[in-house]
């Protein structure tokens, strides 16, 4: 006699194995998807950089202010808000409505920085 099948060992085997997977892959989802956020909000404020010289050389030699974000179309779910801006230079803020990540930029620094935003602001 023949049977086929699998036993009861050998399916408990293989979703305990399915499991390990799934914990192991679940938070590195997390993680790739935090960096794609991150990397969303620091490709916009390159844009509105450049956009920024560009209005700078254009307008008199001064930065767009609070109006800077009609300079550009940013990405899905990114506010990009410009702190202040004078002939001297600008900074702006970038979120994102899935992190509590922040990316800033300052002229005068030239670099962007991400780092969790204060629950305080």
């Amino acid at each position: 006699m023949n049977k086929k099948g699998f036993t009861l060992i050998e399916l408990l085997i293989v979703v305990v194995i399915i499991g390990i997977l799934a914990a192991i892959a679940i938070p590195r989802f997390g993680e790739t998807r935090e960096r794609a956020y991150v990397s969303a909000m620091q490709s916009d404020i390159n844009q509105l950089q450049t956009a920024m010289e560009m209005h700078y050389q254009d307008s008199d030699f001064t930065y767009a202010g609070a109006d800077a974000g009609d300079l550009i179309n940013f990405s899905e779910g990114v506010t990009v808000t410009v702190d202040e801006a004078d002939e001297d230079g600008w900074s702006a803020t970038a979120t994102h409505q899935a992190t509590d990540i922040e990316c800033s930029y300052d002229s005068d620094e030239g670099t962007i920085e991400c780092d969790e935003a204060d629950g305080d602001q």
